[in-house]
């Protein structure tokens, strides 16, 4: 499905049920098997201090706050050691626009991780790698060529927002803009890294610019054919500069998913949001469109700093989607399966 106005009409206008049906039907195109996956890894933040001011976000400090920190390549190691141990295969890395941290700290941390802790480092969103651009005066691709000789393996899609510079002005203006962020991924693509991609929406845009963003990422993805997964939730407003924002509901969030699924015909996986939804619109959603479960998420603090703080378990994982009638199967980043002992 191609047309903006046509996705448009169907996400204001077509019943919530008809338009999960189309989505469904889509999503049993693409994998008929009635597998649903899902990842054991850990989030480790591994700053929190950031220049960036997002009108969005209750996790960040400013430089000098007392509850400032940036965590030790001990630290980092202890926390992948952990992981391992309950079968993670990868940690998601992310942290905040730390101006006091050279760039070689960086490349020196994932020596580290690969030499001490070897794990999947799926690491620094768009907007760091920007960050990291500005800030040590180096183009995009010298960083992300930088960043992957010292292991990064693949990149997350953070700081996606809504791909449209009008919101991003609103919300987050030092960050980077929309054709910003889709030169990371250009140049990830290009220099053979996966990586996934985010929407966050309920930060003042229109319906017309949720589809606009959806397009943007289809049109990324017919250049180089690099994304995973798209995930997307809505705006977690507790605790942020945008309280006072009204909350959208779970009629909003499996509207926004299946048309998704309809919008981004050149994917071939979309992710739960259960961190911010709950468990049971997680299962729901496996019906409009999802195939994927998402992380066990063995750590999680952006979501949570903002009042949300759903947890699991892998077993837990495994018996919700059996519980929502398809077959569990754990997977690695790119979405091989993983051969579990009977």
């Amino acid at each position: 499905m191609s047309d903006a106005t046509e996705l448009l009409e169907l996400y204001e206008r077509a019943p919530l049920v008809e338009l999960g049906a189309l989505a469904d039907a889509e999503r049993r195109r693409r994998h008929p098997g009635g597998i649903v996956t899902y990842i054991v890894d850990r989030n480790i933040n591994y700053t929190n201090v950031c220049v960036a001011d997002c009108k969005f976000c209750a996790f960040y400090r400013r430089p000098k706050h007392p509850e400032g920190y940036t965590l030790s390549f001990e630290e980092i190691g202890r926390k992948i050691d952990e992981a391992k141990a309950i079968g993670a295969v990868q940690i998601l890395m992310q942290g905040g626009h730390n101006p006091y941290i050279p760039f070689e700290w960086y490349l020196d941390l994932l020596h580290y991780i690969k030499r001490e802790h070897p794990i999947h480092v799926h690491a620094f969103s768009p907007s760091e790698v920007q960050f990291f651009a500005r800030r040590y005066r180096m183009t995009v691709d010298q960083v992300v060529e930088a960043l992957q000789q010292a292991g990064l393996d693949s990149i997350p899609g953070g700081g996606g927002e809504i791909l449209v510079d009008r919101v991003r002005k609103m919300v987050a203006p030092k960050k980077a803009m929309t054709d910003e962020w889709l030169e990371v991924m250009d140049s990830a693509h290009r220099h053979g890294m996966k990586t996934t991609c985010t929407m966050t929406y309920g930060l003042g845009e229109t319906s017309a610019e949720r589809i606009e963003h959806l397009l943007r990422l289809r049109e990324q993805q017919a250049k180089t054919g690099g994304f995973t997964a798209f995930i997307c939730w809505p705006l977690q407003p507790e605790n942020t500069e945008m309280a006072a924002t009204p909350k959208t509901d779970a009629v909003t969030y499996l509207r926004t998913l299946a048309i998704a699924r309809l919008a981004l015909d050149n994917f071939d996986n979309l992710q739960v949001s259960w961190v911010t939804m709950g468990m049971k619109i997680g299962q729901v959603s496996l019906h409009f469109g999802a195939n994927d479960f998402g992380s066990l998420m063995m750590e999680e603090s952006v979501v949570s700093a903002a009042g949300t703080t759903f947890r699991t378990t892998a077993d837990e994982i495994r018996r919700l989607i059996a519980g929502a009638g398809f077959t569990p199967v754990r997977r690695r980043q790119d979405y091989s399966p993983i051969e579990e002992a009977a």
